[in-house]
């Protein structure tokens, strides 16, 4: 028995394919904001009973290998307690009336510490992003003076900045006298472009050669193609630049402030109590921890920053996150 074979059917036509983003639940922003808050509370915690741990087991005279000292010592002089180190914030700095307390003194030398850096970070994420600007548009630029900013960061800091100093005592601008927190901000801002030069040259020279292909083929100039594609696929790379050159104004600014014997800062603050060491250094703790806490404002600053652009950029995201292919 013979069988017809049906005409085959059409199929119909594909729908066109969307592709839905994987949306965060309401409120993921400020849970994950609040987990890594706790987390930062937790560590804090850990190393503050690790640290009592070892001043409770410890050896009081330190330990030794060979001769050479390998643990610290765990007496009260060179390890105090935690609870005690929080205790000297609240007392007088000298025995005088109306004198200021040591968190006082310490605050006092933060903020200082803290403008000084800021004016030195803005400056030198400035000089580098103009640097990686003429890098990138002109290669003879590049090969000529990248070595040079790399060679520039092997110069020992603690013997440029005396010399900064002495050479900016020597400058005078018109009416304007050079201050001593000047070099200080400028050696900040020596440490801080490095990162920034280099992270935003290696941005700008990201794009792929496709896309420049495409730019070229809508006539686009050079400029054009800077702000259009360059700049834009530059962010990913400078946001981490941006946290390394914070650190480093920081660090640049607190030993120029030790260097050149600036006073009122932070890194002056810590000399001036770690000569008293030897009978109290719960102050000189206090110093450090201030100095520690300059350094997470700088990166909270950057933290803010970064989630600015992040938010820049999901404004310009399609309406929804969703994003279609149209059919054939």
């Amino acid at each position: 028995m013979m069988t017809t074979a049906s005409p085959p059917t059409a199929s119909p036509p594909a729908e066109p394919r969307t592709r839905v983003s994987r949306s965060r639940p309401p409120g993921w922003r400020g849970g994950e904001r609040l987990r890594r808050g706790l987390l930062a509370v937790t560590a804090v915690l850990v190393l503050c009973a690790l640290w009592e741990l070892y001043k409770a087991i410890g050896p009081a005279t330190g330990g030794r290998l060979l001769g050479v000292p390998v643990l610290p010592r765990a007496n009260d002089i060179a390890m105090p307690h935690t609870w005690a180190i929080l205790d000297e914030l609240g007392k007088q700095e000298v025995r005088t009336a109306g004198s200021d307390t040591v968190g006082a003194s310490v605050l006092k030398a933060m903020w200082f510490t803290i403008k000084i850096s800021l004016v030195g970070l803005v400056t030198g994420i400035v000089v580098g992003v103009l640097l990686a600007v003429a890098m990138a548009r002109l290669k003879i630029v590049e090969r000529g003076l990248l070595p040079y900013v790399v060679i520039s960061q092997t110069v020992p800091l603690i013997a440029l900045a005396p010399l900064v100093a002495g050479w900016g005592g020597k400058l005078h601008l018109g009416g304007l006298e050079w201050q001593r927190w000047m070099s200080v901000s400028l050696i900040a801002a020596y440490l801080a472009f490095f990162p920034v030069a280099v992270g935003m040259l290696r941005g700008l020279q990201s794009p792929g050669a496709n896309a420049l292909e495409l730019m070229r083929s809508y006539a686009a100039s050079w400029w054009q193609t800077f702000l259009r594609l360059r700049l834009p696929t530059s962010v990913p790379f400078l946001l981490p630049a941006l946290r390394l050159a914070a650190a480093s104004a920081v660090i640049g600014a607190i030993v120029a402030e030790i260097s050149t014997g600036t006073r009122g800062g932070i890194g002056r603050l810590i000399v001036d109590y770690s000569q008293s060491a030897s009978s109290n250094s719960s102050r000189l703790y206090d110093a450090v921890l201030g100095a520690a806490v300059v350094g997470l404002i700088f990166a909270g600053l950057v933290s803010l920053l970064e989630v600015a652009l992040t938010w820049r950029r999901g404004r310009g995201a399609a309406p929804g996150g969703t994003t279609q292919k149209a059919g054939s």
